[in-house]
C-alpha cells in the first residue's frame, strides 16, 4: 500500500473537495448555470471514492478504473476552472492534483 499512499490521499482530497464544491454550487445565485459542475463534482466524488476505497484495501484494482478516475478529474477539473468562485477554484486544483497522481500510477 505504501506505493499508493499518495493516490489515495489525492483521491480522498478529490472526493472532499468535489462535495464541498457541488454543495456550495447549490448555493450560488444561479444555480441553474451550475448544473454541468454540480453533476461533474459529483460523479468524480463517487468515482475517486471507489476507487480510494479499493485502494486503500489493496484490492486489486483495475487499471481501468484509475484511467476512469484520471479522466473525469480533468472534466471535473476543466469545468470548474471555467467558474470565478472559490470553491470551483479549489476543487479545481484538488482534481488536478489527482489525475496527476493518477497518471504516475497508471505511468
Amino acid at each position: 500500500m505504501q506505493k499508493n499512499n499518495s493516490l489515495i490521499n489525492s483521491l480522498q482530497n478529490c472526493v472532499t473537495a468535489c462535495e464541498h464544491c457541488a454543495s456550495a454550487c447549490l448555493d450560488e445565485e444561479n444555480v441553474a448555470s451550475m448544473t454541468d459542475c454540480i453533476r461533474l463534482d459529483m460523479e468524480c466524488a463517487d468515482i475517486c471514492n471507489v476507487a480510494a476505497r479499493l485502494l486503500s484495501r489493496d484490492a486489486d484494482v483495475n487499471i481501468a478504473l484509475i484511467e476512469l478516475c484520471e479522466d473525469i478529474c480533468g472534466e471535473c477539473a476543466e469545468e470548474c476552472e471555467s467558474h470565478d468562485h472559490e470553491h470551483c477554484q479549489q476543487c479545481a486544483k484538488a482534481c488536478r492534483r489527482c489525475e496527476e497522481q493518477c497518471n504516475k500510477y497508471l505511468n
